[in-house]
């Protein structure tokens, strides 16, 4: 038996989720060239101050799109460590931030 709505309701959530992973990737993206530079400049990879004001910030749009801000706060937490982890592989490959040459 189909059930036309449920189908659509699930396209919809594959759209949506498509869209989540291709955002996360672009983000990544940027956030390994952020890993960089702190690198070249000789920056920590973890960033307290920044973190506090994002996880502020992110709580504030949560509750004003009606999604949970405890759920958006534990989501960037997880994304910002896995940041910071390679921000650190990107510190230990080459302190100096010097682009790794290739063969």
């Amino acid at each position: 038996m189909s059930d036309d709505r449920l189908e659509s309701l699930r396209a919809s959530i594959d759209n949506i989720d498509a869209a989540v992973v291709h955002m996360l990737a672009e983000r990544f993206k940027i956030t390994k060239a952020v890993g960089e530079h702190k690198a070249a400049v000789g920056l920590p990879p973890a960033d307290e101050q920044r973190e506090r004001e994002q996880v502020a910030r992110l709580r504030s749009l949560a509750e004003r799109a009606g999604l949970d801000p405890a759920f958006t706060e534990k989501f960037l937490r997880f994304v910002v460590a896995e940041v910071i982890q390679h921000h650190r592989r990107i510190a230990e490959a080459d302190p100096s931030g010097a682009p790794a040459e290739s063969s």
